[in-house]
């Protein structure tokens, strides 16, 4: 068995049994910098914790490269905090990896739920738990408002008011947040979270909602914009897989999480994508 595997179960043995050690790094069998492809190391009588994580001998993961602070396209190849952790994640089960690549939410929610992906990177909400199962959260993303410059609106209280009209990417999780919590504003819906500004601008609403990094990044490449202060809500990002792949899946994932966090390895992922407005999740 490979050193990173047994580091994986002996794990899931501390998660099982609700320990609060940790080890110091992460294995050295997962790189700061990974291949785009790992290479096959299952054994011939595979263990059964990876066939529940990776029934087809490889790790299927759907990227979504709607939320720029976790997956974006460098070229034609996807980057990334989620395309790292899902490298990592592959190489401590042994097996290849396969990248799904989609550009909205909605997209990974339906490719993991249908059993197409074997794991997806999801921000928690109730709607998405009836076909996935979610690890505890990695990271924790803010969610902003952007408005036109001479915008009267300067606070994030004062969204929620009759004759408003705000801007959502459709099945995003701010659309999910917003469609419970919205009770006098309209809102409206871009196709994915990336063009939510410029359907925005578009359709003349009055207020543009989303992830806070790429609303930044769009107020710097738009003139006459600007983010309203503090933030509306805050996003636990997780990994999800499909419900009903049992106990011993759901009990890997999560101690694979929790093994991330606390050895630093996703505060270096963040750094060495340069991402910020976001931080790592507290250890469950």
């Amino acid at each position: 068995m490979n050193p990173s595997r047994r580091s994986l179960i002996a794990w899931m043995g501390l998660a099982s049994a609700g320990c609060a050690g940790v080890p110091s790094a992460i294995p050295s069998a997962i790189p700061s910098a990974m291949p785009s492809a790992i290479p096959s190391a299952i054994p011939s009588a595979v263990p059964s914790f990876v066939k529940s994580l990776a029934p087809t001998g490889r790790l299927r993961a759907c990227i979504n490269l709607g939320n720029p602070i976790l997956a974006r396209l460098d070229g034609s190849t996807a980057v990334g905090v989620s395309v790292d952790l899902s490298r990592a994640l592959a190489t401590q089960l042994g097996v290849e990896l396969e990248l799904l690549i989609v550009d909205a939410a909605s997209k990974s929610v339906e490719a993991v739920s249908g059993g197409g992906a074997d794991i997806g990177f999801f921000a928690v909400d109730p709607l998405r738990s009836k076909g996935i199962a979610f690890s505890a959260p990695y990271l924790l993303i803010e969610g902003a408002y952007l408005v036109r410059q001479h915008s009267a609106l300067t606070d994030n209280a004062q969204v929620d008011r009759p004759g408003h009209r705000i801007m959502v990417g459709k099945g995003s999780a701010y659309d999910l947040h917003l469609s419970r919590e919205i009770r006098s504003a309209e809102l409206l819906r871009a196709p994915t979270s990336p063009k939510v500004v410029d359907a925005f601008l578009a359709e003349n609403a009055d207020v543009a909602a989303g992830v806070r990094q790429q609303l930044e990044a769009d107020a710097a490449r738009l003139p006459g914009l600007r983010l309203l202060p503090g933030r509306f809500m805050v996003i636990a990002q997780t990994i999800g897989l499909p419900a009903g792949r049992g106990e011993l899946a759901e009990r890997t994932l999560r101690a694979f999480v929790e093994q991330v966090k606390a050895s630093g390895w996703v505060a270096r992922a963040l750094a060495r994508h340069s991402i910020q407005g976001a931080s790592v999740a507290p250890a469950a």
